[in-house]
């Protein structure tokens, strides 16, 4: 049992009109270079617009189950209610699976949109509805990213935010969206905002893309997909590029030789080769900075955090990825976006509810709200919101669409109805906004679409809604 909220779209936190949901839209469009981001910059600050926050987007690689986390329907028929049962939050009214329970108990500090829906049930297509936040896929081209793409949230992000730092306005992590058959996929880049608005790529690990053998918040929580149970395999890497200066040099004294630009020139590759995007033209002094600044070295080297820290988040890829996120929004950047594991993770197509009971709910939990925690103790939850979302949800249907691989149940690909929680940035928590029909396979009431999802966090970054830009020849 939910809230019972008025089916208008002004539920939705920041919920645009029509009209400005158009003008967010289109900051996306072709041929937005240096001079038209100067014009939108010159323009916002006669605009009214909310003071600007950091946004940190957590992207459920693969598809979560709304069914199995936050949208539960204990009423419906076997067939599609699951083996889960939910619990009540510190909400009234508000329940969502019983194994989430710390996130449970923080209701008060979040929402849910329970009626987020697009058409399509592909994972590249999908993804690339989600992280452009369009459903126009006019220009897509499956697993070949090019220049004509619609531009990613983060690449948007990036080109119009004003830099708080001497790091990237916007940083996706740990490793971009990846299939071990299909290829990088789509919709993760600038597109036709051109290369030199590409997020920062921090492609911490290595591990090997076969994801079937390798799903999950490794190393304790890895597993293996088909089998259904615990991945022994070691083959795992999650580091950052070398940016510590040499052992015995002061860093001050040191960033007035020339010696120290030797030492970039140096590690110039290996910065590049885990952020594809840097543009060392532009900006020589921030890799200056990230040589040289102990924050953005503690920001990067969380797995030598205290031990205490690493507990609180989940000492594994999860909560590693989630304490840096936090970290870097700490020190200035103002978008992160985090692939919290990647394609398999939560594709559950079978042995989904034991892989979800012992592997991926628990350091999900965990590390979602150590970091929520984190913030509020901080003081930053106000200025920061967490959105996390997949590429669709799953469908209502339990069955097993391959009996000779998995040996128990799972759910399929679902465009039409997803759940997304947000948390902070302003906007107020323990309530529902939208719902799902009896079976959870559409909206029934407050539809929200990925162009609304997108808005959202533009409008939290003080991106203005009457923003537009203009091409070579001055059109509008």
């Amino acid at each position: 049992m939910t809230h019972s909220t008025p089916t208008t779209a002004s539920n939705l936190p920041h919920a645009p009109t029509r009209r400005q949901l158009l003008q967010a839209g289109s900051i996306g469009l072709m041929g937005l270079g240096m001079a038209d981001v100067a014009r939108l910059r010159a323009q916002a600050a006669g605009d009214s617009v909310t003071k600007p926050r950091s946004v940190i987007f957590i992207f459920l690689t693969g598809g979560a189950s709304q069914h199995d986390t936050f949208d539960m329907k204990p009423e419906g028929p076997s067939e599609f209610r699951g083996e889960f049962s939910p619990i009540h939050t510190a909400t009234p009214g508000i329940e969502i699976c019983e194994h989430f329970p710390r996130l449970a108990r923080q209701s008060d500090r979040w929402s849910l949109v329970r009626s987020l829906s697009h058409p399509d049930n592909g994972h590249q297509t999908g993804t690339y509805i989600m992280l452009t936040g369009r459903r126009d896929k006019t220009p897509f081209r499956s697993s070949r990213p090019h220049g004509n793409d619609w531009p990613s949230i983060a690449a948007v992000a990036g080109a119009m935010t004003s830099g708080r730092s001497n790091l990237a306005n916007s940083i996706v992590l740990p490793e971009k969206v990846v299939h071990s058959q299909q290829g990088v996929f789509p919709g993760q880049f600038a597109g036709k905002l051109g290369a030199h608005h590409e997020p920062w790529f921090l492609d911490m690990t290595d591990k090997p893309h076969g994801y079937h053998a390798f799903s999950g918040a490794f190393p304790g929580y890895l597993y293996n997909l088909h089998r259904g149970n615990h991945s022994d395999r070691d083959d795992w890497r999650f580091a950052v590029p070398n940016i510590s200066l040499p052992e015995g040099v002061f860093a001050p004294r040191f960033r007035k030789r020339v010696e120290l630009l030797n030492i970039v020139e140096r590690q110039q590759q290996q910065l590049e080769d885990a952020a594809a995007s840097a543009d060392y033209g532009r900006s020589r002094q921030g890799v200056v900075s990230l040589l040289a600044d102990p924050g953005v070295r503690d920001a990067f080297n969380v797995r030598k955090s205290d031990p205490k820290t690493l507990q609180r988040y989940g000492n594994n890829s999860f909560g590693w990825s989630l304490l840096m996120a936090r970290r870097l929004v700490a020190l200035g950047v103002n978008m992160v976006q985090v692939n919290l594991g990647n394609m398999g993770t939560w594709d559950l197509h079978g042995n989904a509810f034991p892989l979800a009971k012992n592997f991926l709910f628990p350091p999900t939990d965990l590390a979602i709200s150590a970091l929520l925690d984190d913030l509020t103790e901080s003081g930053m939850l106000e200025e920061t919101m967490v959105v996390i979302a997949g590429e669709f949800g799953r469908t209502p249907r339990i069955f097993n669409g391959a009996p000779n691989v998995y040996k128990t149940v799972g759910r399929g690909h679902w465009g039409p109805c997803q759940t997304v929680m947000i948390a902070g940035g302003g906007v107020a928590g323990g309530r529902v906004i939208g719902s799902s029909d009896k079976s959870g396979a559409y909206p029934a009431s407050d539809v929200q679409t990925p162009e609304s999802f997108a808005s959202t966090i533009y409008h939290a970054l003080g991106i203005p809604r009457s923003a537009h830009w203009h091409d070579a020849a001055d059109r509008p």
